[in-house]
């Protein structure tokens, strides 16, 4: 504790503040950078990786286009699983208990199966529907293509992954639409709206904040999922690809790192792109910015300020005045 002097006046003893020390918590941090470094340094000489192999194949023709092939599988299967999802999850909150009932199904079996035993049996399809037809029931079909011509190992691909994506995204859009309070829903057909602008305007954007976060992470984990296509069979993918190319090669470690790098790319990208989007629909909900912290806080100081409190055994109560703005007239007094 220390007296200071300005303008040759004392002024009142100040506090010296002593910064809180975390001795472990430096200590622990320095480990890991430790064991971090060790790591990485055997990683770059230990031969199994074969890091020279690796840089080769990274931008190989046959692994760039496997690349693309699998951001193909992630786009299509969840724009499918998205349509699919948003209808699943409407049907479920609808009152119809025949509509309600199907959507209930369609969750219980895809969610409660596997998706490699899903794809499995997409890929069986062929085997067991030898032919599409198309035409009244019981007649002769109008028109009847072959089920292994008409659908590829890459369509059977996107629906096996598509059909059970949807399962989730269903109960997430139904998550979502639920977080959004009934009396939005009233408000809006107060003014007149009709169901679908209701949706539309009122419900779907304030649902999205609550969508988002997790949508984001179910594209990630369909990027990761469509490595198991092989069971239809399909082998154009990034991972199969890798794999055929190290069954040739013999440098199963250096592929598998390959096409490790080329998932954690384009999982950046999708981590990227959901941040932006989560900043974009979460706008003015729970704002941390310190300003309006600020601003909060004197407007709430303001409001606690303002009103009429009781004085005891005076008879008459005492009216407070809120603060006055400093740019305010001068002239102006309190009352």
């Amino acid at each position: 504790m220390t007296n200071t002097a300005v303008n040759g006046e004392k002024t009142e003893p100040g506090i010296k503040a002593i910064r809180l020390r975390h001795p472990w918590r430096n200590t622990f941090a320095v480990v890991l950078l430790l064991i971090v470094a060790l790591f990485v340094a055997d990683a770059a000489m230990r031969p199994a990786y074969d890091w020279p192999a690796v840089g080769k194949y990274l931008f190989d023709q046959r692994i760039s286009q496997a690349a693309f092939v699998t951001l193909q599988l992630t786009v299509y299967s969840m724009i499918i699983a998205i349509i699919l999802g948003v209808t699943l999850a409407i049907m479920r909150l609808s009152p119809n208990p025949v509509v309600n009932s199907i959507a209930w199904v369609y969750l219980w079996v895809f969610r409660g199966t596997p998706v490699y035993v899903q794809l499995v049996f997409w890929g069986l399809i062929g085997t067991i529907y030898q032919s599409i037809d198309i035409g009244l029931p019981f007649t002769e079909p109008w028109v009847s293509f072959p089920t292994r011509v008409a659908l590829s190992a890459f369509v059977l691909a996107i629906v096996g992954l598509a059909l059970n994506e949807a399962a989730y995204m269903a109960e997430i859009v139904r998550a979502g639409l639920l977080s959004v309070d009934s009396g939005q829903e009233e408000a809006a057909t107060a003014l007149g709206m009709s169901w679908f602008q209701t949706m539309v305007r009122v419900i779907v954007p304030q649902s999205m904040r609550v969508i988002i976060p997790p949508a984001g992470n179910e594209v990630i984990s369909m990027l990761k999922t469509t490595s198991l296509v092989t069971a239809i069979p399909f082998t154009l993918e990034l991972y199969t690809r890798s794999r055929d190319i190290a069954a040739v090669t013999f440098d199963t470690v250096p592929m598998l790192i390959v096409a490790s790098i080329w998932y954690l790319f384009f999982t950046s990208i999708l981590m990227v792109g959901q941040y932006f989007l989560e900043k974009r629909f979460a706008r003015g909900i729970g704002d941390r910015r310190p300003d309006k912290k600020a601003d909060d806080a004197t407007a709430s100081v303001a409001g606690a300020m303002t009103g009429v409190i009781p004085v005891v055994g005076s008879g008459q109560p005492t009216v407070v005045l809120p603060p006055t703005d400093p740019r305010a007239d001068s002239s102006k007094g309190e009352r």
